[in-house]
């Protein structure tokens, strides 16, 4: 192993929850560090992200299996609505992003994502941590912020299709229904984002799954999907943020119970409830 993978590897220890179970524990940190890696040490969205134009990254070998017990989907989808409610909440809050479309934009989709935290958790789903580290540079300008969005959404996009797939083949084509239903949201907001930041919002025929990211003008151009849930997680962490403890880079921490209890509302955002499950 390389001096870099080590380094990588510490750190990914170090910021791992202590009290996650310890089979679950050695299994994230070995994943975040083998993602880490291959993204080459991602820094904020926006700012500095490592990316690979001439040789995009193949699709993500399968994990092992057990990898993606229901369970910790549950929970790392949990954690993740914790983090989204967060970054859309106190960013239509600052009005960081100038334009009453945007803005509108920004104060449904802070609501979206707390129902969506509130469907997981009464299925079931619980976050590991409340309290998310959000580096500051992803609220010091509006195109910083948009290229968070982007670059979390397909993140998410990634996670639900992870979820669809692992709840559609063990028969529980109901919950399937509805990460599908929410995969779809985050698609949604990964296209506003975009478009907010001038770029084509409209420019995928099918959700992106596993494979590299084809569009040039993506913040991670050329980095890979995953198959392996602990893996979202990775990906966040190596943008910055951080789950329980510090994330790299300046910062600071915010309190999911706190923001959420001012996240916006508004009688536009429609389908509350999922079709399905």
């Amino acid at each position: 192993m390389s001096n870099e993978i080590e380094i990588i590897h510490r750190s990914v220890d170090e910021a791992t929850p202590a009290d996650m179970p310890a089979s679950t524990r050695r299994q994230f940190v070995t994943r975040t560090a083998a993602g880490i890696g291959g993204l080459g040490l991602l820094a904020v969205p926006g700012i500095a992200l490592a990316t690979n134009t001439k040789n995009p990254a193949p699709p993500a070998p399968p994990p092992p299996a057990g990898a993606n017990d229901p369970q910790t989907i549950l929970n790392v989808a949990a954690t993740a609505e914790v983090l989204a409610t967060i970054v859309n909440t106190v960013g239509w809050e600052r009005k960081i992003v100038g334009d009453w479309v945007t803005q509108r934009n920004s104060q449904a989709a802070a609501r979206e994502e707390l129902i969506h935290y509130d469907y997981l958790v009464s299925i079931g789903g619980v976050p590991v941590t409340k309290k998310i580290w959000v580096p500051d540079a992803v609220f010091a300008r509006r195109s910083n912020f948009l290229n968070a969005l982007e670059v979390g959404d397909q993140i998410f996009v990634n996670a639900y299709l992870i979820a669809t797939k692992v709840f559609g083949d063990a028969g529980n084509g109901g919950v399937a229904a509805v990460t599908a239903e929410t995969m779809a949201v985050e698609a949604v907001h990964r296209a506003l984002a975009r478009q907010s930041n001038y770029k084509l919002g409209n420019d995928r025929a099918f959700a992106r799954f596993n494979t590299s990211e084809e569009a040039r003008d993506s913040p991670v151009f050329g980095g890979p999907g995953f198959t392996d849930i602990l893996d979202a997680v990775g990906q966040l962490q190596a943008a910055g943020f951080g789950f329980g403890v510090a994330g790299k880079g300046k910062g600071r921490f915010y309190d999911f119970d706190s923001v959420s209890a001012r996240t916006p509302d508004t009688v536009r955002v429609n389908t509350r409830e999922p079709s399905a499950g």
